[in-house]
């Protein structure tokens, strides 16, 4: 009688066995923080595109805008020119009729052509916000210039006589009004014009 063969299929399995061996739980891990990298890496590219788009059509924006400006600033300067032409072509026209008057010679029609150029220009200037400078009272030396002192019967400081009037627009002091000064009296054998430094009244830089 022959000895029982081993029963091959009711034998259990064999450590070492390729085919039932498990997958170790740190290679899961891995590929989990890889995926969570790529996720992070994509939502960063994601913003950063977002806000080089923002900051792109924020600079097209302004430029635009600059242009805009610029536009304006020139179209603007553009309508003041015209509107001092236009309210200085009567004065031309005046002054073409006082020339026609002068080579008739005649002297009254001249004189009368000339009080109205003088008068139109006056008023188209002051239209657009020219004044004249008052010289009364006190030197000033914000909006004067004084270029002599002499001695006077007038208070010592005070604007005696006006060599050149000035002028001022708005609030900006385009000329100064340029005049004499009273400088304080003197002793007798003393008097006469003085030289004074622009802007300081009774200054003096020498006899004459």
């Amino acid at each position: 009688m022959s000895e029982a063969e081993p029963n091959v299929r009711d034998s259990g399995p064999v450590e070492g066995d390729r085919g039932n061996r498990e997958i170790p739980p740190a290679a899961t891990d891995n590929v989990d923080a890889s995926g969570e990298q790529v996720d992070e890496l994509a939502e960063a590219t994601r913003q950063r595109d977002e806000y080089l788009d923002a900051l792109q059509r924020s600079q097209a924006e302004f430029a635009n805008y600059r242009k805009r400006v610029a536009r304006d600033q020139a179209s603007l300067v553009a309508r003041a020119a015209e509107r001092l032409v236009k309210e200085l072509l009567p004065v031309l026209d005046d002054l073409e009729r006082a020339l026609e008057a002068a080579n008739e010679h005649e002297e009254a029609k001249l004189e009368e052509g000339v009080r109205l150029v003088h008068r139109s220009l006056a008023a188209a200037l002051a239209k657009e916000g020219l004044q004249e400078i008052e010289t009364e009272g006190a030197f000033d030396p914000h909006t004067q210039e004084a270029l002599l002192s002499q001695p006077s019967d007038a208070e010592e400081g005070a604007v005696i006589q006006v060599l050149q009037k000035g002028y001022r627009l708005g609030d900006r002091v385009l000329r100064p009004a340029r005049v004499v000064v009273a400088a304080a009296k003197s002793p007798a054998g003393d008097s006469g014009p003085v030289e004074g430094n622009p802007g300081e009244p009774g200054g003096s830089a020498g006899e004459e």
